[in-house]
């Protein structure tokens, strides 16, 4: 599979990584956001428009090979902003890409689909072994995106492929990311396999990359041919000199979804 993909979110952190590294890899790219994307490349289209209007995204939709849906809101907000943004826009992006003929999607979904699910005490947690368990309104906006993935594979015949991305940064910032970095040319090394894996159906997979302190099974990645190539391990020097060792009996690191777990993600934090 070839051709153009319609980025959505792409003037967020991953939608720029995205811009860059799609093209390396023989994709072109049409980028949407709300707002214009800064140093648009050689061939790169744009398109400004909001994910959550139907008939805007139907027409950034047309002639795409693909769809990759990175937009909505990138942590925990109130139950509105979620909603329209998260759970409307992913409805959007499904449902353009039904009407436009578009046969595939790559849909952002997130560790925090199953926040509440305990850290596996020794071995690797499979995408089977996680069901949902959301930590918070972002949660639940990404439990449903899954739900709504699966609905348009079994009824209308798209493949969607679901990645449960862990903590997409630059580098790691604290000792658990040192088990949920996602490094950035991961980022495209994941996209690029959800986007050429020949008809994966409905798929939910880990997006972390190859940690030392992993905590998740990337067998179901790799069987997309996902390779990741980095490792947090670099800079846990640093970052335990810092932090400490991770106290892996705590709220943070006992749950998959950290610090979403806790009580500064109640619910009177983020009141409309």
């Amino acid at each position: 599979m070839s051709g153009l993909v319609l980025v959505t979110g792409a003037a967020g952190r991953i939608g720029t990584w995205l811009r860059g590294g799609l093209p390396e890899r023989g994709w072109a790219v049409r980028s949407l956001d709300v707002v214009p994307v800064p140093d648009v490349r050689p061939g790169e289209e744009q398109v400004v428009a909001d994910v959550t209007d139907l008939v805007a995204m139907v027409d950034a939709t047309e002639g795409a090979s693909a769809v990759v849906h990175m937009a909505g809101i990138s942590g925990e907000s109130t139950w509105p902003a979620i909603r329209h943004a998260n759970i409307e826009g992913t409805f959007c992006a499904l449902e353009a890409a039904r009407l436009t003929g578009v046969p595939r999607v790559v849909l952002a979904s997130s560790n925090h689909a199953t926040g509440y699910t305990p850290r596996p005490d020794g071995g690797l947690l499979r995408e089977v072994d996680a069901p949902p368990r959301p930590d918070t309104y972002y949660g639940v906006s990404k439990v449903t995106m899954e739900a709504l993935g699966s609905l348009y594979v079994d009824r209308y015949g798209l493949d969607v492929v679901c990645l449960r991305i862990g903590s997409a940064f630059p580098e790691p910032t604290t000792t658990r990311q040192l088990s949920t970095w996602l490094s950035p040319d991961d980022t495209v090394s994941l996209v690029d396999a959800a986007l050429t894996t020949p008809s994966p159906g409905f798929s939910v997979v880990w997006g972390v990359s190859a940690n030392t302190r992993n905590w998740w099974d990337l067998s179901a990645a790799r069987a997309l041919g996902y390779e990741p190539q980095d490792d947090a391990e670099v800079y846990a020097e640093a970052l335990i000199e810092v932090h400490g060792e991770p106290d892996l009996g705590d709220q943070v690191h006992g749950r998959v979804g950290g610090e979403y777990t806790t009580a500064e993600f109640d619910a009177e934090h983020f009141s409309a």
